[in-house]
């Protein structure tokens, strides 16, 4: 048994989606979550400013005594994950690697979609998880860059023209191609989860890479017995480094559920 905190991190407030789901999974398990709201999106960088960001990401939660790290993040995940695993002494996981297992796992006619950021997208990184899995899978990645801006304001529901608008614009081409499994490569999409699946429709599986994260870190603290105590009073602490002004109702809305602990901002550019 080991009850040390999980880690978890991402650009902004998506990757509490993972939380939601970890907290599902295990809600014994104590997590401290640092949102780099003051620098989001990530999708845009170049691959050197998004490894020097994840590095001092990751600085700040190894500031706490921790026993496994969770890159909540897409862009981060296929662009400075090896980087990161290199540099820590503790598992890191990311989302690439059980996403791309699902959609492997699970498609019938072997067509899979992918949307995720731009940076995702361009390392090729879900691509090759998928192709080693299943090399005969025919992959139609699209990038997706109004997805994130979108959902951090909060245009997440059915009936929102806007939303309903862009996704339409993002995913027709993935409907016409007969996609029956369509990877969320961002945590922050499974907010659009509705929206999206009434547009692709029912016969399309939708993979949600914070639940798969989610279940790749149970499994893995469930093996090496270090999962805590049953009963342990799972702690949170969330942290950002930008306002936590308006904090508690977007993650309320991500977690789904309120939010009543305390915000801490952090100063990242010190680690």
């Amino acid at each position: 048994m080991d009850n040390r905190p999980i880690g978890v991190f991402d650009s902004g407030l998506g990757g509490l989606t993972a939380v939601r789901e970890l907290e599902k999974r295990m809600p014994s398990e104590s997590i401290i979550y640092f949102g780099d709201t003051g620098r989001v999106p990530y999708g845009s960088r170049s691959r050197e400013i998004i490894t020097r960001y994840a590095r001092q990401d990751v600085a700040f939660l190894r500031s706490f005594d921790l026993k496994a790290v969770v890159i909540a993040c897409g862009t981060v995940s296929t662009t400075a994950i090896d980087v990161l695993k290199a540099e820590q002494d503790i598992p890191v996981f990311g989302v690439v690697e059980p996403s791309a297992r699902r959609a492997a796992e699970r498609t019938r006619n072997g067509k899979i979609g992918l949307i995720a950021t731009r940076a995702s997208i361009s390392t090729g990184a879900y691509e090759s998880a998928i192709h080693a899995l299943h090399p005969a899978a025919e992959i139609f990645p699209i990038a997706c860059p109004l997805f994130v801006p979108l959902v951090e304001n909060g245009r997440t529901q059915p009936g929102d023209v806007v939303i309903e608008t862009v996704v339409r614009d993002y995913l027709t081409p993935l409907k016409e191609a007969g996609v029956d499994v369509l990877v969320l490569g961002c945590t922050h999409y499974p907010l659009l989860r509705e929206v999206i699946g009434a547009f692709m429709g029912p016969e399309v599986e939708l993979v949600d890479s914070g639940a798969e994260v989610a279940h790749a870190v149970g499994s893995w603290l469930e093996t090496h017995d270090a999962l805590a105590e049953t009963g342990h009073s799972g702690l949170r602490r969330w942290c950002v480094s930008d306002s936590q002004q308006g904090f508690r109702d977007l993650a309320s809305r991500f977690l789904g559920r309120a939010v009543t602990e305390p915000v801490d901002l952090v100063d990242i550019e010190r680690y």
